[in-house]
């Protein structure tokens, strides 16, 4: 399709997009001349009580929990019922209706409008002859059993390194073995933690690396664009594959290919019991560390710009594309050589309901990019005080692995420092969602071809 052709189909779906939301608006007009403002004010505190009780949910325990979940589920189901009662049984859903094809056209217009980003560089790759996978047979509840990894793996040639479950094993040594001993790709079916890890190895040795989707939610695959419905698909690099250059985190002297949390995440993660039931400790530990009890306030300096006071930190390996604490989405790179950064300061039960509201335009949530991060605990917290060190250590996770780093920690990026080898065909490879900007949208509207478009 020509970039004309993108600029029609942009136009009309902005010219949807604002019709479909003016639409909306006036059905809300009409509902108001029928019932009167006070149902709209009605479905507003409706609202904002849903956002206290989720924060209610989150940040106590026992029978404030308890009210806090109910609110959370009550408040809205109360206010469906009163546009009902009001007589809003059709409004209202055709006004839900309107905006969700509003929405679904105003992205879809951003989307053929958006000019294509400077395609990642890729080359054709060389098919190893000596490959070595390391694979973690526990790695997201059994994978490689239950997609034949080893087997197919060894059938095209790979020798396979399968690490214990439950013994303690020493990852980034086992791939330097493999290295000496001859290996020309290394490669990991597990989560990002062993990932980073072996990672590390094959950057430093120049070596290409290899991507399996065999851990728990597999961030780097994903962002990839490999398959993680079939971590098996994962293996087609070693016969047909590309090469990628992408970069490589650095933390301390420790590589990261996805994230570096701090602050409540981090301490979240610390605990013994994570590993097993990582929902329920989520829940357990999140009262303590929303009200300051046990988690530490922290400061930071992006490129030299303060953030401070944050009780979450989230550094990642080039941004990602939302700006949402509980799902950041993808990354649209991974060679665009910053890093990303997200914070999180809440107060109280109104900054919470803000955040919950207006999510990325919250002033609870600070989000940035930048080429170095220095990160130490709060000017506030004197826990260590009486030691008055500026090397007290923080808890820290790489890539969800649990840390303690001394102070500062400070994070920085290698710029396509590696070499992934990639299936030729990587069904994960999808177009991003653009982020909605209605002053976009009705620039779009309002744009009349030039003199050489089609009419």
């Amino acid at each position: 399709m020509s970039r004309a052709d993108h600029s029609d189909r942009a136009r009309s779906l902005a010219r949807c997009a604002v019709l479909a939301a003016a639409a909306a608006v006036l059905v809300v007009l009409l509902s108001l001349l029928r019932t009167g403002p006070l149902i709209i004010l009605q479905g507003l505190a409706g609202l904002a009580v849903c956002a206290v009780g989720a924060w209610w949910f989150l940040a106590h325990r026992g029978v404030v929990r308890v009210l806090g979940g109910a609110l959370a589920v009550g408040a809205p189901a109360a206010v469906l019922a009163l546009f009902l009662y009001g007589g809003l049984w059709f409004t209202a859903p055709a006004g839900v209706a309107l905006w969700a094809g509003a929405l679904a056209c105003a992205r879809g217009a951003l989307r053929a409008d958006r000019r294509p980003e400077r395609p990642a560089a890729v080359r054709p790759g060389r098919p190893p002859r000596r490959p070595v996978l390391i694979m973690n047979p526990a790695s997201g509840g059994g994978k490689v059993a239950r997609f034949g990894l080893v087997e197919r793996a060894e059938a095209l040639g790979a020798r396979v390194l399968l690490l214990t479950p439950g013994t303690r094993t020493d990852v980034e040594e086992l791939a330097r073995k493999a290295v000496a001993e001859g290996a020309d790709l290394l490669g990991v079916a597990g989560g990002d933690g062993t990932q980073a890890l072996v990672a590390a190895v094959a950057a430093e040795h120049d070596l290409p690396f290899l991507v399996i989707s065999a851990g728990t939610r597999n961030h780097l695959a994903m962002d990839l664009g490999l398959d993680r419905s079939d971590p098996s698909r994962c293996l087609d690099a070693l016969t047909d594959g590309v090469e990628l250059r992408v970069d490589l985190g650095d933390v301390a002297g420790r590589a990261f290919v996805n994230t570096v949390s701090f602050g409540v995440y981090a301490a979240i993660v610390q605990r013994p019991e994570y590993r097993d039931a990582k929902a329920g400790t989520a829940l357990d530990a999140l009262p303590d560390l929303l009200a300051g009890g046990a988690g530490e306030r922290l400061d930071a300096l992006a490129d030299g710009l303060p953030v401070t006071g944050q009780q979450a930190l989230l550094v990642s390996n080039n941004p990602y594309s939302a700006a949402d604490p509980l799902e950041v989405g993808r990354r649209p790179r991974l060679d665009g050589g910053e890093l990303g950064v997200l914070g999180i300061r809440v107060d109280g039960a109104a900054q919470a309901a803000d955040l919950a509201v207006r999510g990325a335009l919250s002033p609870a949530l600070t989000v940035l990019t930048s080429r170095r991060v220095e990160v130490r605990a709060g000017a506030g917290d004197d826990s260590d005080s009486a030691a008055g060190t500026a090397a007290a250590s923080i808890p820290v996770a790489v890539d969800g692995e649990a840390l303690m780093l001394p102070t500062p920690v400070v994070c920085t990026l290698r710029p396509r420092a590696l070499r992934v080898l990639v299936p030729r065909n990587r069904p994960g490879a999808m177009d991003q969602v653009p982020e909605l900007n209605w002053r976009r949208i009705a620039t779009l509207a309002l744009d009349r071809p030039g003199p050489g478009a089609r009419a």
